[in-house]
């Protein structure tokens, strides 16, 4: 543990102590015994002391400079540098995981130190050029110490070898994936006025501890420092991978000053056009798109689906809750046919959804949604946005799922498909058709009386139809609206038998 006379050396130079003088101290404090007996030989609460250390003092930036090839490296050349097999950590030692360092370059020029805890004693990964394979890079044989930009997480193949798990890398980003998925969405361990007029800010992950698991426990713990100008925060990552991944998150957050945007749980996806949205419709492929949607369990037990959208201009949706159940970003469509790409895969996509831990109070579920003209944009954003600002240091879980399906579904009969187009009559006029899947639609005498609750504001609903198929438990709800002169429209729709709702409520901004 930090002890003050510790903080007071490392402050009294000002700005010339940087992470690495913090977490020293912390690793001696270790070393000398000075460690709370209630608590690991280093674990989390030694990270929270080099956080709260580091909220005392004013931000200073990671340096990003980089010697000749690494400062200007396109994509191609980047991803060519690889680990070479004997740099990747713990792949003979049975432990259900290898730890393969990433390079500094591209858009990753920020350094993040990696510390192993290997026996409860922290040990820095240091940096080597004989690391790595650089490809047909043309790279110095002598090289100073660059350190690394992340790490990525690996698990045993079936039949041999090490398949990702995960990947932490750049700002405060990572991502994770379900047995026979691709990467898709990324997670943010912390997002600040994302989508705000006044600027975003990008906190990152300093420093990284990540502990050796024991054989066969599939379980791997990873501890990290965060920094940015208005926060500093110490974050525990809970790994299991499997059919669904697991990360269980935990997060103490210190202020540097009151912050009264910020977000939780917050992730983040490509989305280039779809069925709902087609403007972009000269590709040969049907979509393209890493998720379809957001799904959300508000406090109330309300299911909530949202249809995402690559719209003309910066749109910011606000969804008002209080301790939400649930939220998240789904790839609900898992046919190849959907988006016919035989390259990108797009239907292996992860989605990702979050389950809070504890009471997360009064806030929103805030979704972004940002104009994009490439597929390689992450410029779909969802996160948790708290009523209160963040004052005073906050303690945060929240338990996240990688999967192919959430845990937790609606009871009731679910969003299966959401598209758009021209409507009739009027050149502003718009069509849409939602079809809902359910077992319900199987059994005529639970579909008695069956009627749609559809609204549209600003504008009108002009026509609306339902259409049942109950040998493929289907409901299609067919239907116009007319904005009038209005240039966008708030639309709600949900399946009612009796006065009770009988499907999940489908919600869709429409814009011109």
């Amino acid at each position: 543990m930090l002890q003050r006379r510790d903080l007071l050396k490392l402050t009294a130079g000002g700005l010339a102590a940087g992470v690495g003088d913090l977490v020293a101290a912390s690793h001696e404090a270790v070393a000398q015994g000075k460690n709370p007996p209630d608590s690991a030989p280093f674990g989390f609460t030694n990270v929270l002391e080099v956080a709260r250390a580091f909220a005392k003092r004013p931000f200073q930036p990671a340096g990003t400079d980089l010697p000749a090839p690494f400062n200007n490296l396109g994509y191609d050349q980047y991803v060519g540098i690889r680990a070479r097999p004997e740099a990747i950590l713990w792949t003979g030692d049975n432990v259900g995981f290898a730890i393969e360092p990433l390079h500094r370059g591209f858009i990753f020029s920020a350094p993040m130190q990696i510390y192993l805890l290997e026996g409860g004693a922290p040990r820095q990964l240091t940096y080597g050029r004989a690391q790595f394979d650089f490809g047909a890079l043309q790279v110095p044989q002598s090289l100073p110490d660059l350190g690394f930009s992340g790490f990525r997480v690996l698990q045993p193949r079936e039949g041999g070898g090490f398949a990702d798990a995960a990947i932490f890398q750049g700002a405060s980003f990572f991502r994770a994936i379900a047995r026979g998925q691709t990467l898709g969405a990324t997670a943010r361990g912390l997002t600040i006025r994302t989508g705000d007029s006044r600027g975003e800010e990008f906190p990152a992950f300093r420093a990284v501890w990540i502990e050796k698991p024991t054989p066969a426990s599939n379980t791997l713990v990873i501890y990290a420092l965060l920094d940015s100008e208005s926060v500093t925060g110490a974050y525990r990552f809970t790994l299991r991978p499997g059919e669904a991944t697991i990360i269980d998150t935990e997060a103490t957050l210190i202020p540097r000053a009151a912050i009264d945007h910020f977000g939780l749980g917050a992730m983040s996806a490509a989305y280039l056009f779809g069925p709902i949205d087609r403007r972009r419709t000269d590709d040969v492929r049907a979509a393209v798109c890493e998720v379809n949607g957001l799904q959300m369990l508000t406090g109330r037990d309300e299911w909530i689906w949202r249809p995402v959208a690559n719209r003309e201009t910066l749109q910011v949706s606000s969804f008002v809750d209080d301790n939400p159940k649930g939220f998240g970003f789904l790839m609900r469509d898992r046919d190849f046919s959907s988006y016919q790409d035989d390259d990108q895969k797009w239907e292996t996509r992860p989605s990702l959804w979050i389950e809070p831990i504890g009471d997360w109070g009064a806030g929103n579920v805030q979704l972004v949604e940002i104009p994009s003209e490439s597929e390689i944009n992450s410029n779909m954003v969802a996160y948790w946005r708290p009523a209160q600002p963040l004052a005073q240091e906050s303690m945060f879980a929240y338990r996240q799922f990688w999967c192919w399906q959430p845990p937790a579904k609606p009871v009731l009969a679910s969003v299966s498909a959401s598209r758009g187009g021209r409507g009739a009559g009027g050149p502003k006029r718009r069509r849409f058709i939602v079809a809902f899947t359910g077992d319900l639609f199987a059994d005529p005498q639970r579909t008695t009386g069956l009627k749609h609750v559809l609204s549209a504001t600003p504008g009108s609903v002009s026509i609306s139809r339902i259409y049942l198929y109950p040998n493929r438990k289907l409901c299609r709800v067919v239907f116009d609206i007319d904005p009038g002169s209005e240039t966008f429209s708030e639309i709600r729709l949900l399946l009612d038998v009796g006065g009770k709702p009988v499907s999940e409520t489908w919600l869709y901004r429409w814009t011109a």
